[in-house]
């Protein structure tokens, strides 16, 4: 019975270091390495998608980028 445990709690132990490390390296590799926004914006937050990100600036826009190409391909005002 101590046997059974013990080999059950480390692959416990394996399945969740196993899954924090997958779940980092997804997170690192898709995030762009910079980003290029226009002549005097302020970034204020940043959100990304399935192959976009958005910035919103403090002069209240969000600009939309695509994630490949890191060209900016659409601008909404919020107000």
């Amino acid at each position: 019975m101590t046997i059974v445990f013990i080999v059950g709690f480390s692959i416990v132990v394996v399945l969740v270091y196993l899954q924090f490390v997958n779940a980092r390296n997804g997170f690192e590799s898709n995030f762009p390495d910079f980003i290029e926004l226009p002549e005097g914006v302020e970034a204020q937050s940043f959100t990304r998608g399935n192959g976009w990100h958005a910035v919103v600036t403090q002069d209240d826009k969000i600009l939309i980028f695509e994630s490949a190409s890191g060209k900016l391909t659409k601008s909404v005002d919020i107000r």
